[in-house]
């Protein structure tokens, strides 16, 4: 992948975001939990005991800290553009550091497999949407047939009145008062890409991915597993 595909994302996740990291997503993800229990749940559906797995937007450490306490055999390949970010993440997973390796870059700086399975959480709206299907076809040219994806991410409609609606929620479930919206419209706009959830699961078929299920729900996010 190009290096600009997830620049917001390498530029909002600097030094100062990723000394706070740990305490934002369970607070604004509902079930942020949850959604990691599940994920483990569903890797491991299909992931040997002794599996591969690879994980998109690794930065932070906190899905591979809770796969690596879940499953002692698995190996995993964490993914992260933030070299800040990448540092957390070994702190974060320093108790599983022997079988975890990190990378700064991008999808196409993951090691080509194959894997057994992959998961890419709270990332995909970091990406354009014109390359949103590149990094998925990438990460299925990684996987072993059959092998499992999770992924879960800001999805709502994209048509108003709807959209703001969603935009309203989301800050407010965050704890930040919807008080500009505009201003709020403005930065999903300019910093976000985010699909609608049709948009979505059509976009995982087009990369090769069947059995497309949406199994996770939590006000604007959206997590679906897909097999390659």
């Amino acid at each position: 992948m190009k290096p600009e595909i997830l620049h917001n994302a390498t530029t909002a996740f600097g030094a100062t975001h990723a000394r706070t990291y740990v305490e934002g997503p369970p607070r604004q993800v509902p079930g942020f939990d949850g959604l990691h229990r599940m994920t483990s749940m569903l890797l491991a559906e299909r992931v040997p005991a002794k599996g591969r797995v690879l994980v998109l937007g690794a930065g932070g450490g906190l899905e591979l800290k809770a796969l690596g306490n879940d499953h002692a055999g698995w190996t995993f390949d964490g993914v992260d553009p933030s070299a800040d970010m990448v540092r957390l993440a070994e702190q974060i997973t320093q108790p599983h550091a022997a079988r975890i390796q990190l990378h700064k870059g991008y999808i196409d700086t993951a090691p080509p497999g194959p894997f057994d399975g992959a998961v890419c959480l709270l990332t995909l709206h970091f990406v354009p949407r014109d390359q949103r299907l590149a990094t998925l076809q990438a990460m299925r040219s990684r996987l072993v047939p059959g092998a499992p994806l999770i992924v879960a991410h800001i999805s709502f409609a994209q048509t108003e009145p709807a959209r703001s609606q969603w935009i309203a929620r989301h800050l407010a479930f965050g704890g930040k008062a919807p008080a500009n919206l505009e201003d709020a419209k403005q930065t999903f706009a300019t910093k976000l890409s985010i699909l609608s959830p049709e948009d979505d699961e059509a976009m995982l078929r087009q990369a090769g991915f069947s059995d497309v299920t949406l199994f996770y729900v939590g006000l604007s996010f959206r997590g679906w597993v897909a097999y390659a």
